[in-house]
């Protein structure tokens, strides 16, 4: 009998959650949990190796790479058959937020930002009170925080510096 995996910790949540095929000639769902996403993500688009991707979502390289392989067999499938592609669930944590103020270099972590939450540029520093911050990723890259970012990008998880 397997052990249940460890949450996938993900630290953006995608702002379009279904894509429907053009001319869909099927009804068939291919659903794909937010770990996965993240897995992608990381792979794909941050270009960062399977040791560094593992590390980000704090589960081991041989889980990373199913999580992986998983992700990208569905996606195809999706493309491939004309299926719609839904990004629902999972087993996941979302990362806390990292801060740092541009005026006393104070560096806190703030909840993920959630439905009815606040957003990065609505938190003041808790040393000095200054609502002039950036968003500090895990690679230590800066972000300023601007406005209007919910779900997943700038202060609210994502990362708009592309």
């Amino acid at each position: 009998m397997s052990r249940r995996r460890c949450c996938g910790l993900i630290e953006v949540i995608p702002y379009s959650k279904r894509f429907v095929p053009d001319d869909q000639t099927t009804n068939t769902v291919s659903e794909i949990c937010l770990e996965e996403i993240e897995a992608m993500r990381l792979k794909d688009i941050e270009g960062y190796d399977q040791q560094l991707c593992a590390e980000a979502m704090g589960v081991s390289r041989a889980t990373f790479q199913r999580i992986l392989q998983r992700a990208r067999c569905k996606v195809a499938s999706a493309l491939v058959y004309g299926q719609t592609i839904l990004i629902k669930g999972g087993n996941y944590m979302l990362k806390n937020r990292v801060f740092e103020c541009s005026d006393c270099n104070h560096v806190w972590e703030v909840e993920p930002c959630v439905e009815g939450g606040k957003h990065g540029y609505e938190i003041p520093c808790p040393l000095c009170g200054s609502m002039k911050k950036s968003k500090i990723s895990d690679e230590g890259v800066k972000h300023a925080c601007g406005g209007g970012h919910h779900e997943g990008g700038g202060c609210c998880g994502g990362d708009d510096h592309k």
